[in-house]
């Protein structure tokens, strides 16, 4: 039977069965999955035209959305660069990606969320209220914002782990709140917890 299924994560359904969703058809999808220090990682995406991916989403592979679908083909050698990238990170050699995204993701107010995510430099963390200001938002709709942080598809590469409560808690993060903490303590942005 063909359907579509929704993550409460997301709000996007994955496709099943060939249909067409944000003009990727599911026969074109590919992925693979990579270690790293938090965990085991779904990376998602689809073949360009010159043979390289087009990178669509990374969960952790233990997340309810990181689920590959029947349809999808396992294509580890298009993503070697992508791993390398992530590696690099994970290693504290790398402070930023220069990975192919799939840009049609979202919608518009999304990807505008989405783009001062991007901007936010390694090392930092900035509140869900000043990135909110920093696009423009008003202070009634920050949830928006946060919904929107909420369905980053790609974790880690755009660093929604970076914003955090307005008296520095952190709140929010689909891989888990000890992940975020892991990755800001990583970055530079944390101390250190002493047990």
């Amino acid at each position: 039977m063909c359907q579509a299924t929704a993550t409460s994560e997301s709000r996007q359904p994955w496709p099943l069965c060939g249909h067409n969703v944000d003009g990727m058809n599911i026969r074109s999808t590919i992925y693979t999955m990579m270690d790293s220090p938090l965990g085991e990682l779904l990376l998602i995406g689809r073949q360009d035209e010159a043979g390289g991916v087009v990178v669509s989403a990374v969960r952790f592979a233990d997340s309810s959305a990181a689920v590959v679908q029947p349809g999808w083909s396992a294509r580890p050698e298009l993503f070697t660069e992508v791993v390398g990238q992530l590696s690099a990170y994970f290693r504290g050699e790398r402070t930023e990606f220069e990975i192919r995204r799939d840009e049609t993701a979202g919608t518009a107010f999304q990807r505008e969320v989405w783009a001062a995510v991007d901007a936010i430099p390694y090392g930092t963390t900035i509140s869900y209220g000043r990135l909110a200001a920093r696009i423009g938002v008003e202070r009634e709709q920050v949830r928006a914002v946060g919904a929107a942080i909420g369905a980053n598809p790609l974790l880690i590469v755009r660093p929604c782990h970076r914003v955090v409560g307005a008296d520095g808690s952190l709140t929010g993060y689909a891989g888990g709140l000890e992940r975020k903490r892991q990755l800001l303590t990583a970055e530079g942005a944390l101390q250190p917890q002493l047990i």
